[in-house]
């Protein structure tokens, strides 16, 4: 999909989009809208060097991650926005 390729240990994130309703049925407009915490990792790096040996990332391609609420740099790829963060600014992986 991306034609970007993250170094080191950096992640490639598709933002998913914030609920456009609360539970309780309430509509949130654009305006009050938080920016999304929850990303699709797209591509990942090769990792990080320690010690002369580069360590593999815990993400992967596909994982469904939590990150900080102003981790990273935006990018366009392909008309769409992603963010490119470090793999310390991600906070979790959600489990399905």
């Amino acid at each position: 999909m991306a034609n970007v390729q993250p170094l080191g240990d950096r992640v490639l994130l598709q933002p998913l989009e914030a609920e456009e309703k609360t539970k309780g049925g309430i509509i949130v407009p654009d305006s009050a809208k938080e920016k999304p915490q929850e990303g699709k990792v797209i591509a990942v790096g090769k990792g990080k060097v320690e010690d002369g040996k580069t360590v593999a990332l815990e993400v992967k391609v596909g994982n469904r991650v939590l990150y900080g609420k102003y981790s990273g740099t935006e990018i366009r790829v392909d008309g769409e926005e992603m963010l490119i963060v470090k793999e310390e600014d991600i906070l979790a992986i959600i489990k399905k």
